[in-house]
């Protein structure tokens, strides 16, 4: 806020922008879109493709689950999925789309907060717009597709301000039910924003020296209402559906204001000194028996009261403070958060929260420059620095999202013991062939670091489960994450696999079992359990019920629908609808070399269609030339064929040389002695 003493005045109430205004605002979407480039190239990163509308939720009946279903979506944000929904409608999984409307959408904010400031009649109004526009700790907000939810939230909430800030001024109906919309939307888009009304209260008392109760209260109480109505129910999310409890959580009430304190001071730092920013910062540990942790809400108490000494001259970096704390208060640590499990800060949960800093700072610097007589091309000077210095940095640190590995990797530079980076870092690399030794040693670098990570014994188990003779270890990993963490769908439908593969079916059906159990909507296990019923003389029917419950909840998961069309045809009269599933598995996923050959399986069988078997053999085997079983299946078909059996011998012979096999030797020796 400013400094000027008493009541400031207000910007009076206008509908159009001026060319120079619309010059400005063309000018803060084109530093962001240049800042934020490198981020453009960027793809999916970690819980992206949570946000990127999954399959399951891309039809009409998954927008209404999106509003009426909490567990559909992870978080209960139905506006913001509902956005992503939308979006997916227009550019479906093209990355691109997703980076440019998060960029727009900061943008946009950047734009409001100039209309702010200049509605308040503040100086520095195109200050404060630009640096926040450019400043680096907002990166993790744009650059990560997930963090939509702060760039919409906070496109809605601070029009929101600016419509209420008109309202106030008017005090017309017609002007407060729309503020009252827009905080609605951002409340349905990121509950954060449910600190708006207070930060409204601390504006009045700004710019009056007090609050007017019977004045400034009454249209508030709606606004809290549903805040605190939206807390509340976000809080039961975050620890019955997302699991923000445990061990992890268990923090005594001095522990939370000692937490509270330090996190104040590391957010303020971060936005006066944007060094060192990282993904995931590393997890303190908050120790009542350690002194210097009290100097942290102690500088904040004592901060705040100094200011509160200077409020009857200059009121401004008061209410800052105050506007800057209270918008932290759902994430300083009185609230359990996710999170807090890796880490108990993030730079995308003070995206709103900053401008309680950035608003004051560049009003002062303008009344700073005013003072000293700074001439109009030394202000700009000045400013044209500041601002080339934080679009360097944004720029610089914006690069960091541009893959998954190099988020990581550059993570770990800066926080070496996060056991998070570690294992996403692993998985990352698990899906990249001839990397798998190196995912297994950042498997094992979580492990070292927390040794009850269950994530990472799961990880671990999924890489040696890829390995010739490491089943017993892959399932023991699969067991020690279950007993780590009971409630894992995911280690029970892993664990399930791998004793499918050790010829364990009625174990493998129990732990799939619970893993449906415990998230019915999960496809993988419907579709794994469906593979385990399938080994199962007479279950063959119950396979196939699993595989199309596993098409219900994921209709893209080619896996499900090659087990499917498999299944369907060892089924009498079913094998139509069996190449029907098999080809789309393959229009799913083009280089799927067993699904190509699970349709020439199909193909062969049909009356006339044994040259398009063969197409589909020749397919499966450009993809994987060492598909022994292709090469097999291809030498079947051509056999039957006249004038074709030198090609068939050449098939088998291929088999033969990759995994040596006296029948089908034998088979080779007996054909080529009927050649002589």
């Amino acid at each position: 806020m400013g400094v000027k003493r008493g009541r400031a005045k207000v910007r009076p109430a206008g509908g159009t922008i001026s060319l120079r205004d619309a010059i400005g605002y063309a000018s803060i979407l084109c530093a962001a879109l240049a800042a934020y480039l490198p981020a453009l190239r960027g793809g999916l990163l970690w819980d992206d493709s949570s946000h990127v509308t999954r399959p399951d939720l891309q039809s009409l009946h998954g927008l209404w689950r999106i509003w009426f279903d909490p567990g559909a979506t992870q978080q209960y944000y139905p506006l913001l999925h509902s956005a992503f929904w939308m979006e997916h409608r227009i550019w479906g999984d093209a990355v691109l789309g997703y980076h440019l409307t998060n960029v727009a959408l900061h943008a946009a904010s950047a734009c409001l907060v100039v209309m702010i400031v200049r509605r308040l009649a503040l100086p520095g109004a195109w200050l404060a717009g630009l640096v926040f526009a450019l400043h680096p700790v907002s990166v993790e907000a744009v650059a990560w597709i997930s963090e939509q939810k702060s760039t919409l939230s906070g496109v809605f909430y601070l029009a929101s301000a600016l419509a209420y800030l008109r309202f106030d001024q008017s005090r017309r109906a017609s002007r407060y039910w729309p503020a009252l919309g827009l905080f609605l939307l951002a409340l349905l888009t990121k509950t954060v924003t449910a600190t708006l009304p207070g930060a409204l209260l601390v504006v009045f008392w700004w710019q009056r020296g007090r609050l007017e109760w019977k004045r400034d209260l009454p249209p508030l109480v709606p606004w809290f209402a549903l805040g605190a109505s939206a807390g509340l129910f976000t809080a039961w999310v975050e620890r019955t559906l997302i699991g923000a409890k445990g061990a992890d959580f268990t923090l005594t009430l001095v522990q939370r204001c000692l937490l509270a304190g330090r996190v104040i001071c590391f957010y303020a730092g971060k936005l006066l000194w944007p060094r060192n920013l990282t993904f995931i910062y590393p997890r303190w540990n908050i120790d009542p028996g350690e002194w210097w942790q009290y100097l942290f809400p102690a500088g904040v108490v004592a901060l705040a009261f100094g200011l509160w000494l200077v409020a009857r001259r200059h009121r401004g970096p008061l209410a800052g403070l105050l506007i800057f704390a209270g918008t932290l208060f759902p994430v300083l640590g009185f609230l359990n958060v996710y999170p807090f499990r890796y880490s108990y800060v993030a730079d995308h949960f003070q995206y709103l929260a900053g401008l309680g800093i950035i608003v004051p700072v560049a009003s002062g610097l303008a009344v700073a420059a005013g003072w000293i007589s700074l001439g109009k091309v030394s202000r700009i000077a000045f400013a044209a620095v500041l601002l080339a210095v934080l679009g360097v940095l944004t720029w610089r640190q914006s690069g960091i999202y541009r893959d998954t590995e190099t988020l990581y990797r550059e993570t770990l530079v800066r926080n070496p013991g996060s056991w998070l980076a570690h294992n996403n870092l692993g998985n990352s690399l698990l899906e990249i062939p001839g990397r798998r030794a190196e995912a297994m040693a950042h498997f094992a670098a979580a492990l070292r670091i927390k040794p009850d990570y269950s994530e990472a014994h799961l990880s671990l188990g999924n890489a040696l489960l890829q390995m010739p003779g490491r089943l017993a270890d892959a399932i023991a990993e699969f067991e020690t994450a279950i007993r780590l963490d009971p409630d894992s769908e995911r280690a029970h439908s892993n664990l399930g696999q791998a004793l499918l593969q050790a010829g364990r079916p009625q174990e493998a059906i129990a732990q799939l079992e619970t893993a449906l159990r415990i998230s019915p909507g999960y496809a993988e296990a419907h579709n794994n359990l469906g593979n385990a019923l399938s080994q199962i003389p007479g279950r063959l029917p119950d396979a196939i019920a699993e595989y199309e419950a596993a098409i219900r909840t994921d209709p893209d998961l080619p896996e499900a629908h090659n087990n499917l069309g498999r299944a369907l045809a060892q089924t009498p009269g079913r094998m139509p609808d069996a190449i029907a599933q098999l080809e789309r598995a393959i229009r799913i996923r083009p280089d799927y070399a067993g699904a190509h050959n699970n349709l020439g399986n199909a193909l062969s069988q049909m009356p006339g269609r044994l040259p398009e078997a063969i197409a589909e053999y020749q397919a499966a085997l450009r993809i994987n030339p060492d598909f022994v079983q292709a090469h097999l299946n291809l030498g079947n078909v051509l056999l039957r064929i006249p004038g074709r059996q030198e090609d068939a011998i050449a098939e088998y012979e291929a088999a033969v040389r990759l995994q040596p096999n006296p029948d089908v030797q034998h088979l080779v020796d007996r054909l080529r002695a009927g050649q002589k």
